[in-house]
């Protein structure tokens, strides 16, 4: 469904920025500014702070020791940004703005039943549709939604983002801004890398691919979503109004548009010891991964070839996977306390040598490489934990990313 309205502005507010009312006051002046400009507002809104703030998500959890993933956690998790949408609401009808809070399930956000990481399977906005043809700004309770049968769910750790870009397609917004404390997405974490700086543009492929290895800027279920859908978005700061445009219909000419690092994997190599029949050694690779998945264990970075099979698991999970395939012939070697660094950019597509650029850099700090991968845009190299900000640090300054785009 599209809003009548002819223009549309989906505005995201993090839990810093509503957690105290003068970084309220500074989003309050957002929503007016897109007034200004023309623009029919919708807020989407985060629980206010981070603990030990009364309402924030982690507070609240600590009431019930932590546990998540039932219907008695997302009722209570809903709580924060409940209370976030009606305060929000309250105070710009203070200021003489008509808005109304809703829900998730108000706003049309409908889920799989996954308590705790749910899926949207459509969003049906004809309410906040009807409030923005009234004049009315809604303001949306993020991180839920609600099944078919009504019950309430949350959609994981940053699921904020994930409602803002879901109603901002499903409502055919022209600008959709996730707000923060920082002023963009960031060639490289600017606390292991001091000269990092602020992506001005990037591809909604980009920043698919650098959310879902690790770059804490933007949840990887929205970025995942907007790539899906086509949605166009910015990340902006609160303060500065200014950050990343994220577009479709971006295609950098550089080849590497932002570094990211993972925390602490362990890299698994398996040699399949004397199978020698080959439908044998597939039979035993599939179970191997049968058993793996069984145990709940996600695998990434997995290469399959004649010498064996190697993947890589979180934490330290080693022995608990060499355990699970103690009868199957095969012989398990584990490598703890490793982590990885991604490098990310569509301009990899069309020139060569982008591997051997990281391998240079790497190998000039002195930094081991344990395992590498490549799909058409990332490549993700397994390091020693101990050099993972030497390594991201050493990609980062041998493709020039600290130097200034001119978009």
């Amino acid at each position: 469904m599209t809003s009548a309205v002819a223009r549309v502005a989906v505005l995201k507010f993090g839990g810093t920025s509503v957690a105290t009312r003068e970084q309220r006051e500074i989003a309050f002046a957002r929503i007016l500014d897109a007034r200004e400009a023309g623009f029919a507002p919708v807020a989407v809104v985060s629980a206010m702070g981070r603990a030990p703030s009364p309402y924030a998500t982690d507070t609240l959890l600590e009431l019930i020791g932590g546990n998540t993933g039932s219907t008695n956690a997302d009722l209570l998790l809903a709580c924060g940004e409940l209370i976030s949408a009606a305060v929000f609401a309250e105070e710009l009808r203070a200021m003489n703005v008509d808005a109304q809070a809703l829900t998730g399930a108000q706003a049309g956000i409908v889920t799989d039943g996954a308590h705790g990481d749910a899926t949207i399977l459509r969003v049906e906005p004809s309410a906040v549709a009807a409030l923005l043809e009234r004049g009315t700004v809604p303001v949306i309770a993020g991180f839920q939604g609600v099944t078919e049968d009504g019950t309430l769910t949350t959609l994981g750790r940053g699921g904020t983002d994930l409602t803002a870009i879901a109603i901002g397609h499903a409502l055919g917004a022209d600008r959709v801004d996730i707000y923060t404390d920082v002023s963009g997405a960031m060639t490289a974490d600017p606390r292991r890398v001091p000269n990092a700086h602020v992506i001005e543009r990037a591809s909604l492929e980009e920043m698919h691919e650098l959310a879902q290895h690790g770059a804490k800027i933007m949840h990887h279920k929205a970025a995942g979503f907007a790539e899906a859908t086509g949605t166009r978005y910015s990340i902006k700061g609160l303060q500065s109004d200014l950050g990343t445009i994220v577009d479709a219909s971006y295609d950098s000419e550089r080849p590497v548009t932002g570094v990211t690092a993972s925390g602490r994997v362990t890299w698994i190599r398996v040699i399949r010891g004397d199978i020698e029949n080959p439908k044998h050694r597939m039979e035993t690779e599939l179970e191997m991964f049968r058993r793996i998945a069984a145990a709940g264990i996600s695998i990434d970075q997995v290469t399959i070839n004649q010498a064996g099979v190697a993947f890589v698991v979180d934490g330290d999970r080693g022995n608990e996977v060499r355990s699970l395939l103690g009868d199957l012939n095969l012989a398990v070697r584990v490598r703890e306390g490793c982590a990885k660094i991604s490098v990310v950019g569509t301009g990899m597509r069309y020139l060569p040598g982008v591997v051997h650029q990281c391998v240079l850099a790497l190998s000039c700090a002195d930094v081991e490489i344990i395992h590498c991968t490549d799909s058409n845009v990332t490549i993700s190299i397994l390091v020693p934990e101990a050099d993972v900000t030497k390594a991201e640090a050493a990609v980062h300054d041998q493709f020039h990313l600290a130097t200034e785009e001119k978009a």
